[in-house]
């Protein structure tokens, strides 16, 4: 079996694990408590994800699916054969597998997720699947530098970013064009990136995917802070905090905030912190573009659009760029 992780992917892992403390009592200590939304992604988290993008409410999942499905093959003639495909965020690689299925004898696919057992279990799957790829699943965060294995950065291999689930929007604006930055630097001259970005649109729509009726967001949303109880050892109560959604026109972000129910106190041991009645913790933000807005943030970075696929309601768009 191909799939391994290599040990400076381990190391990254390992280092990020350790700052989850220091980044809650940073967050958490902050006048507008705030947690990155990278913790959501433990196991459970995950799995909850999973669950969102299956939901009614939730757009995006099923129209980027749709868009690859209608467009694969003339994505797949853009990027071109035997690359070696890097994939950012993989999580259950189901719309990978529509693109890997969709593209000429790819070589090498480097998935690159924070939640360990998540990502080997789809890595393994797949490597089963696609007996003639070498499958390289990299534990990281991909928000700070990452090393890829040595087969990935073969000279004689085209290299191509692969960033689906508009997952792009949970960066701000300077966030994101640093991230696209990094990745222009991974694929190199030549490269190109196939990413995933949710449009702007009406608030009824962006509210709905955000708090639905099951109330799956929301124990996506509380998890984080029952993960802080499972790994640091806290003390707070996920009941006495609410899920809301939230929509800043002028930023044009949807917000995910944890309401807290009732004047608290919540503690970490050594650290203790208090809550006002309808103070929040804000974990989440999810920037949504234009398409020509997000050409330009791309072409800031050294990108080319190459070719932009939006769907018949104007949902979502699929953009793929070359690196120039």
């Amino acid at each position: 079996m191909d799939v391994h992780v290599s040990e400076a992917a381990v190391a990254i892992a390992e280092k990020d694990t350790g700052s989850f403390l220091d980044d809650v009592l940073r967050g958490l200590g902050a006048t507008q408590k705030h947690l990155p939304c990278k913790y959501f992604y433990d196991e459970t988290g995950s799995k909850l994800f999973e669950a969102i993008c299956g939901l009614d409410e939730y757009y995006a999942t099923r129209t980027e699916t749709a868009l690859i499905v209608e467009h694969g093959k003339e994505m797949a003639d853009l990027i071109g054969p035997g690359v070696s495909l890097i994939e950012y965020g993989c999580g259950s690689l189901v719309k990978t597998r529509l693109l890997l299925d969709a593209l000429d004898n790819p070589s090498v696919f480097v998935p690159i997720d924070i939640s360990e057992e998540h990502l080997m279990d789809a890595a393994e799957a797949l490597d089963r699947d696609y007996p003639d790829l070498e499958v390289l699943p990299v534990v990281a965060d991909f928000t700070q530098p990452v090393s890829l294995p040595e087969a990935a950065e073969n000279q004689d291999l085209k290299r191509v970013g692969f960033f689906p689930g508009s997952t792009i929007g949970n960066f701000n604006k300077e966030e994101a064009s640093e991230f696209l930055g990094a990745v222009a630097e991974t694929v190199g001259e030549g490269g190109g990136f196939l990413i995933g970005v949710d449009l702007k649109k009406d608030e009824k729509t962006l509210l709905r995917a955000y708090d639905d009726a099951e109330g799956v967001t929301a124990r996506f949303n509380l998890n984080v802070i029952e993960r802080i109880n499972r790994e640091l050892g806290g003390d707070f109560e996920a009941g006495a905090f609410r899920h809301e959604a939230r929509y800043d026109e002028q930023e044009g972000r949807i917000e995910m905030h944890l309401v807290s129910r009732c004047e608290q106190t919540a503690q970490i041991p050594g650290h203790s912190f208090r809550f006002r009645k309808g103070e929040s913790i804000h974990t989440e933000n999810s920037y949504k573009y234009g398409v020509e807005e997000f050409q330009a943030l791309a072409a800031g970075q050294g990108f080319s659009p190459v070719k932009t696929w939006v769907d018949d309601q104007g949902l979502f768009s699929i953009h793929y760029f070359s690196r120039h």
